[in-house]
Formats: structure tokens, sequence, C-alpha cells
């Protein structure tokens, strides 16, 4: 009796593992840029500065600057496109980096929830310096069987554009 409830139970593993709905999705991106990491954190250190150095980011609408908390609204593509909000919640100038979350998003731009990244640029000490954008998320859609626009590729593609584009800019921005 024992065996044949072991053999059902390994049996049934593959379906409870194809039942499961979305899984944690990870992005990291870095860049080596050919400034100070000074002048680098210059251009992100402030949490809304991203519609000066993002392609994609028209405008920011923030509160609060640079304190946990602080909030802004991205507006994504051009003056009336989609908007997404976000508030900070670890910010260490010292340390260059920040951390933030999305609140809300436009799931037709960035298909994601419960998003969470950190911002950082590091001295290499030799006048160069990394910037590194870190990522992890969920999917937008919750349930099994996502479509196309809206499953796991799509959420890591769309996060991959949005750190590349942001990363490749703020490297041509701060090598002027």
């Amino acid at each position: 009796m024992h065996r044949r409830l072991v053999l059902v139970l390994l049996c049934a593993l593959p379906l409870v593992a194809a039942a499961h709905g979305p899984s944690r999705q990870k992005v990291e991106k870095e860049i080596r840029i050919d400034a100070p990491a000074a002048k680098v954190w210059g251009l992100i250190a402030d949490f809304c500065s991203i519609s000066n150095w993002h392609p994609g980011v028209v405008k920011c609408e923030g509160t609060g600057g640079n304190a946990p908390g602080a909030t802004r609204v991205l507006t994504i593509g051009k003056a009336d496109g989609p908007r997404i909000a976000e508030e900070l919640q670890m910010y260490d100038a010292d340390k260059m980096t920040y951390k933030y979350r999305i609140t809300k998003t436009d799931v037709t731009v960035l298909p994601v929830t419960t998003y969470a990244a950190f911002l950082s640029v590091v001295d290499n000490g030799d006048g160069t310096s990394t910037a590194t954008w870190k990522g992890g998320f969920y999917r937008s859609w919750g349930k099994n069987n996502p479509p196309p626009e809206q499953n796991d590729e799509a959420a890591k593609q769309a996060v991959t554009g949005t750190y590349e584009a942001g990363l490749a800019n703020l490297k041509k921005l701060a090598e002027q």
C-alpha cells in the first residue's frame, strides 16, 4: 500500500509542476562607461531624473525627492503616452544606489507585476565606472496559459529592452 501511494504521488508531481502559475523572473544589465562614477551618478542620482537620461521616458512627475517613499509617474513614449507609477524604497548616495518598485503599470508597455529594481554605479578605479540595473518581477498574467504579449518571455524582453536602452543612453550622455 505504501509503495502504491508513493508511486501515485510521484506520478502526480509533473501535473502539480505544470499547474504552477508564474515564476519570478530576473533581469540584470550592466554597462562600462568611460566616465568617472561621480559623473554617471550625477545623471541618475535624482529619482525623477530618468526623463533626462532614458530615451523612452518623456516626462517624470515626482514628489518626495530622494527620500524613501518618494514617488514618480513616468510618461512613456510620447506626451500622452502610457504612464507607470513607481515608489522609491531605498536610497544611498554614498554607495550610489537606489531601489524602487512599480506601483502601477500599463501592461501593454511593461507586462509585469510585483516589480522591484536596483540602479547603481560603481567606480572601477581607473576613471571609468559600471552602471548596473537589475530587477525582479512576475509576468502580468497571473494565471496559467498567458497570451503571448503577457507571458514570461514578453515580460523579460520588455524589461531587458528598457534596461538596455536606458543604460546605452546613460553611457552616451556620460561620455560626452
